[in-house]
């Protein structure tokens, strides 16, 4: 790739990255009202997402052999302990992957 391809594609990327979070505020301003199914959407989507990493994090877990999913329950249970303490996802995904990663490595 010559220098001058590099640069466009520097800058197509760029330009995608500030598009992408440049245009929710540019077609839902505060001049009008923001439609009822964004606002539904901004409401459940976060609890599905949160089912879905769930769900994603368990699909492999053989409870019937080895540690018997105890490190995956355990670091659910934190999880859902933090999140019902301090209602930040950021806090209690940060949490449960850190108790999990500690279970882990240490048994």
């Amino acid at each position: 790739m010559t220098f001058t391809e590099q640069l466009i594609t520097i800058g197509l990327c760029v330009l995608g990255t500030y598009l992408t979070r440049a245009l929710p505020f540019w077609i839902f301003n505060e001049k009008r009202a923001t439609p009822r199914y964004i606002r539904y959407l901004g409401d459940a989507l976060p609890s599905a997402i949160f089912a879905m990493l769930i769900v994603y994090c368990l699909k492999d877990v053989k409870f019937l052999s080895g540690t018997h999913g105890l490190p995956e329950l355990l670091s659910i249970a934190v999880t859902i302990v933090l999140h019902l303490r301090w209602r930040q996802m950021l806090i209690s995904i940060a949490g449960g992957t850190l108790c999990y990663m500690l279970i882990i490595s240490v048994g």
